[in-house]
């Protein structure tokens, strides 16, 4: 693992801070093999994301989507959380408050052990009735052969994740605003930070007076907003944070 140039700034900040916020987005999902789902091997390449995860495309036909989300899963039940969403977990035990705020729909942090996850565009693992707006159980899903119809009231049953010209959710994202507002060090992982509204989390962050932090593979539009840029894989970066933050003095 090569050695990365944490300045004294950050190591004073990460010692000293007590509300530290993670910003994630899907680079860091990347770094354990999780696709982005553009130009898939197979008959999905013929479709674009765009034309399967909307809501009108499900009403026409919920079965060729959920073929497709049946396949994400898949995909992503084969990946493990990296080390950076391990060191993230493991900085719920380091500080008072510690929260991720993510744009990935994987559910890795949460596998990773982190506890307080403000997902932005929802949760693939999790289902729900478009009629009743029930929750279905994962073990009501595996026996589902074909697109799933709400045991309750028969309705469609729809992954739980938001969809081209969907908002976000409003309780997810007045929670991130919030934490935003409050972290001491906000974290900025593996996103161009240029798609709003969640973008405007590390303006919102900096103008309350964060030290925010840039971790990414290349510089990004938001580089030159940020008070440190650290280049490079996050599951690289992010455990040496970690032990800096765990360090004395």
């Amino acid at each position: 693992m090569g050695g990365i140039e944490i300045s004294d700034g950050l190591k004073r900040k990460l010692r000293s801070a007590e509300w530290v916020t993670a910003f994630t987005g899907a680079g860091i999902s990347a770094e354990s093999g999780v696709p982005t789902f553009r130009g898939e091997d197979g008959l999905w390449k013929k479709f674009k994301p765009e034309e399967l995860a909307n809501f009108g495309a499900f009403m026409r036909n919920p079965e060729l989507v959920w073929e497709w989300y049946a396949y994400r899963r898949e995909l992503i039940g084969k990946t493990q959380p990296n080390a950076g969403h391990l060191a993230l977990a493991q900085m719920e035990h380091r500080y008072p408050h510690m929260a991720v705020i993510t744009q990935n729909v994987d559910n890795l942090h949460r596998r990773a052990g982190s506890t307080v996850v403000h997902e932005l565009h929802g949760n693939i693992e999790r289902n729900y009735c478009t009629g009743c707006g029930k929750y279905v159980s994962e073990d009501f899903m595996a026996r589902q052969t074909s697109a799933p119809k709400c045991p309750n009231c028969r309705g469609l049953i729809r992954p739980d994740v938001v969809w081209f010209g969907e908002m976000l959710p409003v309780d997810e994202w007045n929670k991130s605003v919030s934490t935003a507002e409050r972290a001491d060090v906000l974290f900025v992982i593996g996103t161009s930070a240029i798609v709003y509204p969640a973008a405007s989390l590390p303006v919102i962050a900096k103008r309350a007076g964060a030290y925010v932090v840039e971790i990414n593979i290349e510089r990004t539009e938001f580089s030159s907003e940020a008070d440190e840029v650290l280049l490079g894989p996050s599951a690289s970066i992010l455990p040496q944070i970690l032990e800096c933050a765990n360090k004395e003095g």
